[in-house]
């Protein structure tokens, strides 16, 4: 049975053209569709991304409710929910009122040829949640589209827990799968994966390490040695998504067997390099975090250059989304290497011209993350590093702080100008 909902709820607004933040009293939102839900936030987050609505980046002019992380409890379904449902994403048959759940950043129906390929970020419906035609979560109660192929339910992540654990995972590290962890675990698996980094992952060199007809690929050569298989990476932008990128990094090469690798963190902001060095000494000694220098930018190319006798790296991944990150990243990058950038790039053209992309060979993967795919693996690591992300307010905690809606103009100018860490809002404090 559906909870009774109030009539009204507070929320975070923001206004055009920039700058202008409100918490006011707003309807509660219907049930528009068979496959809608209904979800009470416990917790919602103020991201990098919705800064650029917050400063007017955005082509939007109509006011909106802001925020597009939460976890929380569904309740209220569609008719679309049913026990019965057959031949749609398993939610529709399997999701109870009741239910905690945390959703992506971004709706996804888990039906249309996008979403069956596992790019759910650019599903057929796809909308992002803080805008003028889909309340964000910035609010006590948010309306989510097409729920059964968007929502993922906590007790998938916590039934892989030994008895009595599930407790230690709060709803604050939870709310990470939102967005920011899947985002870095995107840009470190769009480098893995790709065919330029492949050879230094399996062994084999290029162009034997990918697809190759049966009569071409019988010929393959003898594997790399140690020596040609050392990987050099960089990742420039320290912020909440570049952290969860450098461990999730970490973790996923510590499954990888046989090569040696050397990564350089980057950000110009020094509490930001702080926190990552933080969060580092709290990894230790289970993971090998010694072959991670964090660095100011003269010091990164530095550092680079003496590590790759001036060559350069293998990968870099941009976190950041603006031109001089985009620039630093094609310094450091060296001839057939790969740039991952997550970054919510804007309107100026890329500072890049045809001759420099041509004369190093550089590969370019761009753009918005799969968060519903990508929510295996980022629980995973989630599970795994709760000494970064289980924490608040800790040294090597991700998140600095949990404020009510009262704080949210002060919240919003902080994180706007650089004088806070990742800040949740707690709708009923």
């Amino acid at each position: 049975m559906s909870e009774v909902l109030t009539k009204t709820q507070r929320a975070v607004l923001w206004y055009p053209p920039a700058y202008d933040i409100r918490v006011e009293t707003i309807p509660v939102p219907n049930i528009l569709h068979p496959d809608d839900a209904i979800v009470k936030i416990k917790l919602s987050g103020l991201c990098g991304s919705d800064l650029h609505v917050y400063r007017g980046h955005e082509d939007v002019h109509d006011p909106l409710v802001c925020g597009h992380e939460f976890v929380g409890e569904v309740v209220a379904l569609g008719p679309s929910f049913t026990p019965t449902s057959q031949g749609r994403p398993e939610l529709y048959a399997t999701l109870r009122i009741g239910d905690k759940v945390v959703s992506p950043f971004t709706i996804s129906c888990g039906e249309c040829q996008f979403c069956r390929r596992g790019v759910t970020c650019r599903c057929i419906h796809s909308q992002l949640f803080g805008i003028p035609n889909l309340p964000g979560g910035q609010a006590q109660y948010v309306r989510v589209p097409k729920a059964g192929g968007t929502l993922f339910k906590v007790d998938s992540i916590t039934s892989s827990l030994s008895s009595g654990q599930d407790q230690v995972i709060t709803d604050s590290s939870l709310l990470l799968l939102a967005d920011i962890l899947p985002t870095g675990v995107f840009a470190v698996l769009q480098a893995l994966q790709h065919p330029k980094i492949s050879p230094f992952i399996n062994g084999v060199p290029y162009p034997f390490n990918s697809y190759l007809p049966d009569a071409v690929a019988s010929s393959q050569p003898t594997t790399l040695s140690l020596q040609d298989r050392t990987l050099t990476l960089a990742v420039v932008g320290l912020g909440p998504v570049g952290v969860c990128a450098t461990v999730s990094l970490l973790e996923l090469l510590s499954d990888v067997h046989g090569i040696d690798y050397r990564i350089v963190a980057v950000d110009m902001n020094p509490s930001r390099r702080e926190k990552m060095q933080a969060v580092l000494a709290a990894m230790s000694p289970s993971t090998k975090v010694d072959t991670v220098k964090v660095a100011d930018i003269p010091e990164a190319k530095d550092t680079v250059a003496l590590w790759t006798n001036g060559i350069g790296c293998n990968a870099v991944l941009e976190i950041v989304g603006n031109n001089s990150a985009l620039s630093l990243a094609y310094e450091l990058v060296g001839p057939f290497g790969l740039i991952s950038s997550v970054g919510v790039h804007q309107a100026p053209q890329l500072p890049l011209t045809g001759r420099e992309v041509y004369d190093k060979n550089v590969s370019f993967d761009f753009g918005r993350c799969p968060v519903r795919s990508m929510f295996p693996t980022a629980a995973s690591i989630l599970l795994k590093r709760q000494d970064v992300f289980g924490g608040v307010g800790e040294t090597a905690s991700l998140i600095e702080k949990v404020v009510s809606f009262d704080s949210a103009v002060d919240a919003y100018e902080a994180f706007d100008k650089g004088r806070c860490g990742k800040i949740l809002f707690d709708p009923w404090m």
